[in-house]
């Protein structure tokens, strides 16, 4: 029997569940996820969502954070989209029931984090925002949304450029086909590219690989955000500690009790997270352990009750104070490229979320955009596709096309994987390394494949291995230090604040662009 859908949806996360949300009334959407329906980055997400509500705040500072943050890298037109209708769509989920954290006086409770001059970030139980968030969304949709989880959709059906459905790989190893006129990559980014990372397991680049390897074009892949306090014990990252906590009063130090941040940037803790973190990777070279002070935050186990726990969980003892941070991979900047309803450069496919790249985040994603994101840009895409009547001849849906021939494959582990892109495409990069990094993965089969022949683990480190290559030949063309992309070799911007965005597809060498930046 053949399964058509109005509406196909890759993933669980906010962004997807946001789109399924709006469109479950008009479409017959079915959702895949190759774990369970919790298990995403958004539902681990411990910051909050930004958003200017007070009235002592405008989006147009939001917005101006955004670009400082973001080292003027943004596109300019989706940023004003993202933060401009931020205020409309969060109104809009408060009136539906989402519990927000509110203060003794029943008002709204608006934290301050990274980049932000104000306090913009709304919360929920303190630290779990992205837990309660994506389990109020999941109730919205779960009676009246396909939710198909344990089923891995590993490739998309092509027929003549124009995605039709995707190709599923359920957890017994059984090959399914699903069509649709519709199809909603939201994946998430490839955090376990790394060896350190915030991300879920679950997260190693499928979405941005599978829409790459059918031609789909990928923007701005040199960008990987490292966020700068992820907890570290016994030589593992163990969760997050959000930046919430440092506005909240606490403080990074290094072993020799040195508040290292000071004379660094004028935010001190709260600069962006790209300042951050390489200056607690410099701090680690030299030999320093770096702790997060958490003694001026006022009653941290209520006030933080999810990092709290996590820390017992894992034998590190709050009471001390001190608690032990690394810098771990966090945010994929880059990805799909898409405008602001979530197009792609391929007919009949759709992106959002951490998976897509819509210019918003920059060089450098300011604290708590990322779930807006998936909200405003959930809400937009939901909104182009809700009266849309693009329907596929039943004659196309007979057999896709198919560039992937290669039978035996030679591919390395995951943890090989990690090594290497930590050494070579980490917080600090250069030539020589990424040279090394590039001339390493390409000693691998991940073009030309014979996906289907593939074993869930396998396909996962050939994800693993495009995006890797993806990140680090956009790595080596950007010869230049921005944002979250750091070159020793090349330790400043180029030609003052130009918008110099790197693209690319399978059957097309890399493109630069260079795009006057209109603030």
């Amino acid at each position: 029997m053949m399964k058509m859908y109005d509406v196909i949806i890759i993933g669980s996360g906010v962004a997807a569940l946001t789109v399924a949300k709006r469109l479950c009334n008009h479409k017959n959407v079915i959702i895949f996820t190759k774990s369970e329906k919790t298990a995403s980055n958004s539902y681990l997400a411990q910051g909050g969502v930004a958003v200017a509500i007070d009235p002592a705040d405008d989006w147009h500072e939001h917005y101006q954070d955004t670009l400082v943050a973001g080292a003027f890298h943004n596109e300019p037109q989706l940023t004003k989209q993202l933060t401009e209708g931020a205020p409309q769509y969060i109104a809009q989920l408060i009136a539906e029931g989402m519990p927000f954290d509110k203060d003794a006086d029943g008002k709204l409770s608006l934290a301050r984090e990274g980049g932000h001059l104000k306090r913009r970030i709304l919360h929920a139980e303190g630290d779990a925002t992205g837990k309660v968030l994506t389990t109020f969304l999941l109730k919205q949709i779960e009676k009246q949304i396909d939710i198909v989880e344990h089923e891995m959709v590993f490739d998309l059906i092509m027929k003549d450029s124009q995605c039709i459905g995707v190709k599923t790989k359920a957890s017994d190893g059984r090959l399914n086909h699903y069509f649709s006129s519709a199809t909603i990559i939201a994946t998430g980014g490839c955090g376990q590219i790394y060896q350190y990372t915030s991300n879920a397991e679950t997260v190693t680049g499928d979405g941005i690989a599978m829409a790459f390897r059918a031609g789909a074009t990928v923007s701005d892949m040199e960008f990987v955000q490292f966020h700068p306090t992820v907890l570290y014990q016994a030589g593992k990252t163990i969760g997050l500690v959000s930046e919430a906590v440092r506005g909240e009063g606490a403080f990074l130090q290094n072993s020799k009790g040195e508040r290292f941040m000071d004379g660094v940037h004028e935010l001190k803790d709260l600069a962006p997270r790209d300042i951050v973190a390489r200056a607690i990777y410099q701090e680690l070279q030299s030999g320093e352990l770096i702790f997060l002070n958490i003694s001026n935050v006022e009653d941290f186990e209520h006030r933080f009750p999810s990092i709290y726990q996590l820390c017992v969980k894992n034998g590190i003892d709050p009471t001390t104070k001190l608690l032990p941070v690394i810098p771990g991979a966090h945010f994929m900047i880059g990805g799909i490229k898409t405008d602001a309803s979530g197009k792609t450069s391929l007919k009949g496919l759709y992106a959002i979320g951490e998976a897509a790249c819509t210019g918003v985040h920059g060089a450098n994603r300011i604290a708590s955009n990322s779930l807006l994101e998936g909200i405003v840009f959930g809400n937009l895409t939901a909104a182009a596709l809700c009266y849309s009547n693009q329907e596929l001849p039943i004659a196309t849906l007979e057999a896709g096309d198919s560039a992937f021939h290669r039978g035996q494959i030679k591919l390395p582990t995951k943890q090989e994987i990690k090594q290497y892109m930590s050494q070579y495409a980490g917080v600090i990069r250069c030539e020589s390394g990424l040279t090394i990094l590039k001339d390493w993965l390409e000693n691998y089969d991940f073009f030309d494949i014979a996906t289907d022949a593939l074993s869930t683990e396998e396909l996962e480190i050939v994800n693993m291995l495009t995006v890797s290559w993806l990140i680090t030949t956009s790595a080596l063309h950007r010869k230049e230090s921005i944002g979250s992309h750091f070159r020793s070799d090349f330790p400043w911007r180029s030609g003052g604040v130009i918008r110099k965005e790197i693209t690319r597809n399978f059957f097309q060498e890399q493109i630069i662009m260079d795009k006057e930046l209109s603030i």
